[in-house]
C-alpha cells in the first residue's frame, strides 16, 4: 500500500489548533462520507493523497484537518465507515425481544451495511494491517453480540443447550471470512446471500427440537417487541 508522507509538522499543528466551530466540524463530517463513500466504491491502496484531494475537489492541508497521513487517513475512514453501519445494524434491532428475530435482524443489518462495500474495498482493508485491525475488531464484536443472544436463547428454552462461546467464535470467523471475500470466492455466494445462509443455518441448529417440528418455522419472528 502507497502511503504519502504528513507534512512536516502538520499532525502538531492540528493538535495545537482551537476548538473548531460547528461549521467546520460539519464540513470535516461531509468530506469524511465522501471519503468512505469512494473508498467504498472503489478502494484506497492505490490513492495517493493528491489524488483524493483531486478527486473530491479540495486541498491536501483540508485531508490534513482529518489525519496526518494517507495510512492515518485511511484507518479513519474504515473507522468511520464500521461506525456507521454498527450504528445501522443497532437501530434495526432496536426493540426486538424474541432472540430468533434479533438474531435474523441483526445478520441481515450486517450484510445490508456490507452492500456498498466495494471487492476492492474489502480486499484493501484486508491487505493493510492497520484497518485489518479495525473490522477484526468489528468481527469479534459481532461475535460477542451473537455469543450473548445464544446465552439468552438457551437461558430462555428457545435455543438448545449449546457452547455459547464457541458458536460466537464460529460465528465471528464466519463473518471475518465474509468480509475478507474468501466466503464468495469459495462458494461464489454473494456477502448478502452468505449472511442470509449463516442466519438460517444458526436458527436451524440452535432451535429445539420442538422448534424444528414438521410445520414449524424455527426461525419465525414472532413480532414481539419490548415495551
Amino acid at each position: 500500500m502507497t502511503m504519502s508522507d504528513p507534512v512536516a509538522g502538520a499532525g502538531e499543528l492540528h493538535r495545537r489548533a482551537a476548538p473548531a466551530s460547528p461549521a467546520v466540524h460539519a464540513r470535516r463530517a461531509d468530506l469524511l462520507d465522501r471519503l468512505c463513500d469512494l473508498f467504498l466504491a472503489e478502494g484506497f491502496a492505490h490513492f495517493t493523497l493528491d489524488d483524493l484531494a483531486a478527486r473530491l475537489r479540495c486541498s491536501k492541508s483540508t485531508l490534513y484537518t482529518l489525519a496526518g497521513s494517507k495510512e492515518q487517513l485511511s484507518v479513519r475512514v474504515v473507522g468511520h465507515y464500521f461506525k456507521g453501519a454498527t450504528a445501522s445494524v443497532e437501530r434495526r434491532v432496536a426493540g426486538v425481544s424474541d432472540v430468533r428475530s434479533w438474531m435474523r435482524a441483526y445478520l441481515e443489518a450486517a450484510s445490508e451495511a456490507l452492500l456498498p462495500a466495494s471487492r476492492r474495498f474489502i480486499e484493501d482493508m484486508a491487505a493493510n494491517p492497520a484497518t485489518r485491525a479495525t473490522y477484526e475488531a468489528n468481527a469479534r464484536a459481532a461475535a460477542e453480540q451473537i455469543r450473548s443472544a445464544v446465552k439468552a436463547g438457551v437461558r430462555d428454552g428457545v435455543f438448545r443447550e449449546v457452547d455459547a462461546a464457541l458458536v460466537g467464535e464460529m460465528v465471528g470467523l464466519t463473518i471475518t471470512a465474509i468480509q475478507r471475500g474468501e466466503i464468495g470466492e469459495r462458494t461464489g455466494l454473494s456477502d448478502s446471500e452468505a449472511f442470509a445462509a449463516l442466519s438460517q443455518f444458526l436458527l436451524g441448529g440452535l432451535s429445539t427440537r420442538s422448534d424444528r417440528s414438521p410445520g414449524g418455522d424455527a426461525g419465525a419472528p414472532d413480532g414481539t417487541e419490548r415495551t
